[in-house]
């Protein structure tokens, strides 16, 4: 099946160069919002994954494992939110959600801490605002913030940072068939063309496809499955579908 159709959510791009003569995807020209989604492929808990992808379609026993989670009596659960966790797991990248639209995850909500404003010399923290203090018993409201050990104390440190996902957005990205991801050159791009043996460049067909949420949930689920991950969802004519 083809994935080049626009989906509701914002679409990427990869260009795909193609051996026509085998059938198959040899690599793939990609910027750095691709290689951010690639990646935070990384990130997806295995619940996560088996919910997106549906417990049916799972390679292995890992489906029935969620299943038998969803379909559990509750008369043998001790805490329901515990179970909710385990269907429904966040995930934990900052990077990895805000790069995952394709897939419809939500950005994980950044964790709180507050200290009494009463004690003069705190010692406790929570991350539940209005958790009584151990000192003095007052509702924790005041919040504060956690610095990290790179920012050098500097609120100009800590910004820079800001910039959303895994890599630069400074050069383009070469992603092989079976996802491996390398910065973009020539000599790379030929080095690839002679591992795969291509003799006849005439054969050779450049392709751009749109990497919207159908096409991103079939790399996923192809990326657990195939080493010609972009062969299996791309082409059409290949036996497999996704």
């Amino acid at each position: 099946m083809s994935f080049t159709a626009a989906t509701t959510r914002p679409a990427l791009s990869m260009k795909l160069l193609i051996d026509t003569k085998a059938q198959r995807v040899l690599f793939a020209e990609v910027n750095k919002d691709v290689v951010d989604f690639l990646f935070s492929l990384l990130a997806l808990p295995v619940a996560t994954a088996v919910r997106l992808l549906g417990s049916d379609s799972m390679v292995g026993s890992v489906g029935n494992l969620y299943s038998s989670v969803v379909k559990i009596d509750g008369a043998y659960v001790l805490n329901e939110d515990d179970i909710d966790a385990l269907l429904k797991p966040t995930v934990s990248s900052h990077a990895a959600a805000s790069n995952t639209s394709l897939l419809r995850l939500p950005d994980p909500s950044p964790k709180g801490f507050f200290r009494c404003d009463r004690c003069k010399s705190p010692r406790y923290m929570t991350d539940e605002r209005g958790t009584k203090c151990l000192e003095c018993r007052t509702p924790m409201m005041v919040e504060i913030r956690c610095v990290r050990p790179d920012s050098g104390g500097s609120r100009q440190a800590a910004t820079v940072g800001s910039a959303r996902g895994f890599v630069q957005g400074i050069v383009t990205y070469t992603v092989t068939d079976n996802l491996k991801v390398t910065p973009m050159s020539s000599i790379s791009s030929m080095t690839l063309l002679i591992s795969h043996g291509v003799m006849d460049f005439s054969a050779l067909q450049e392709k751009t496809v749109r990497l919207g949420s159908t096409a991103g949930l079939a790399i996923l689920k192809a990326s657990l499955q195939s080493k010609t991950v972009l062969t299996d969802v791309f082409l059409a004519k290949k036996r497999k579908t996704y």
